[in-house]
């Protein structure tokens, strides 16, 4: 079984540039066709991605752009014509793929028949370059074997996302976990492999891109929450609950408590270092405590941002941090 024969490979993504260009090279040799989707790049993507072999499908921009819409988009498109791949590795545009990963993730693949997704190390290409960027390597950095779900880039069988119908095309956030939580209820499962897998360039410098990246996973959590919170899943809820917990009922309380009574306000403040030095203990990251802790802030928002859609029958927007 070659690489080029059973397996293709989707690429999204949109604007991405010199890293566009990187992540096809990288998969070049490692599977056969690559598939680009592109949602209305504006500076060249679409022709580098062809000069570089890579089929490109554009999306309509008549309709919302989600990343799970532009990865159905892209393994339709794969499956149009024989042969069709047995595999599917799909690659967020912002990322390489490591030389050694596809070798590595179909070895494992063959010997567990039973295993639908795999998925290994994402690393940040520059961690050094903020502590925000730091601090998402330390987050991709997830427990080795048997997973509930996997991230954007990962390894997956076509059949299996045949049988449960691909991605959730209407989700703007949280698609990979939502799709995970359909293929392990139809008997599949999700494995992390102990291997390099992509570096990814997050590109997050700013507080106020960090503050958007923590909004869109508390929406979501909501969304998430929606779907599929009932039991015995209970996809979601916990983290949905915490962020509303420390994002907005603490907030409130401690505004009520400074107009009721002042001493109380001073008390229900220093829950925050309290949670801060709890979690600084844990994990040994000062950073890290901080951005768990006062992340629940924007996580809360975007669970209302959640809400208020869901309330209003808005229309769902992108929520973007670069």
């Amino acid at each position: 079984m070659t690489a080029e024969a059973h397996i293709g490979a989707v690429v999204i993504g949109r604007n991405e540039g010199q890293r566009l260009i990187d992540c096809l090279t990288s998969m070049q040799g490692q599977v056969g066709r690559i598939v680009y989707v592109d949602s209305g790049s504006t500076d060249g993507s679409q022709a580098a991605a062809t000069d570089l072999g890579a089929e490109v499908v554009v999306l309509d921009t008549a309709v919302p752009f989600t990343a799970a819409r532009a990865r159905n988009a892209g393994l339709a498109r794969l499956m149009e014509h024989a042969p069709t791949p047995e595999l599917v590795q799909f690659v967020d545009g912002d990322c390489a793929l490591d030389p050694g990963w596809i070798l590595a993730a179909v070895a494992f693949l063959a010997a567990h028949p039973e295993v639908a997704v795999i998925c290994g190390r994402r690393r940040e290409r520059c961690p050094e370059a903020s502590v925000f960027n730091r601090l998402i390597d330390r987050e991709w950095d997830t427990p080795v074997g048997e997973a509930r779900a996997c991230g954007g880039d990962a390894l997956m069988r076509a059949v299996a996302l045949a049988e449960v119908g691909g991605y959730n095309p209407d989700l703007i956030a949280g698609e990979e976990p939502e799709l995970c939580v359909r293929l392990r209820a139809a008997g599949w499962k999700i494995w992390r492999l102990d291997a390099e897998m992509t570096l990814h360039d997050a590109a997050i410098t700013t507080v106020g891109q960090w503050w958007q990246r923590a909004r869109r996973a508390g929406h979501a959590y909501a969304e998430g929450a929606a779907l599929h919170g009932a039991p015995p899943e209970r996809h979601n809820v916990a983290p949905t609950r915490r962020a509303l917990l420390w994002g907005l009922g603490l907030p409130l309380l401690t505004l009520a408590a400074l107009v009721l009574w002042w001493p109380a306000a001073l008390a229900l403040l220093l829950i925050w270092p309290v949670q801060v030095l709890r979690l600084w203990r844990r994990y040994g990251d000062g950073a890290q405590a901080l951005a768990m802790t006062f992340g629940k802030l924007p996580e809360a928002q975007g669970v209302l941002t959640y809400g208020w859609r869901r309330l209003t029958g808005a229309r769902p927007a992108l929520i973007e941090y670069k």
